[in-house]
């Protein structure tokens, strides 16, 4: 039950990033949820290992590097769902950030 909710939570947060950045698009509600689970797969399998990899430039950059590997994996999550589209690099760079705030803050929402 609560990885439905926290899949749930995930495709909201897709859909108001959607609303809220231009150039990030989800074609309808299966592609939310299909890109919802992409890059819930793509961040546990991928990222940690990224993140051993790049962790001396992610200290030296005081965690750039780290910001950048989110971003990477959001854009490599677009281009493995089809009807998931980021426009370029830089809505990639702000969805992202958007992204990060969403959830966080409709996780805090449900867990009150």
């Amino acid at each position: 039950m609560r990885l439905i909710i926290r899949l749930a939570i995930n495709v909201a947060a897709l859909f108001i990033v959607e609303y809220l950045v231009p150039g990030f698009r989800l074609a309808d509600l299966t592609t939310a949820i299909v890109a919802a689970i992409v890059i819930g797969i793509v961040n546990t399998l991928i990222r940690p290992i990224l993140q051993l990899i790049a962790l001396p430039i992610s200290i030296l950059t005081f965690g750039i590097a780290a910001f950048l590997i989110n971003v990477f994996l959001l854009w490599l999550s677009s281009r493995l769902v089809p009807g998931f589209e980021i426009a370029n690099f830089w809505t990639a760079i702000v969805a992202s950030v958007v992204l990060s705030l969403v959830s966080w803050f409709l996780n805090r929402l449900a867990t009150d």
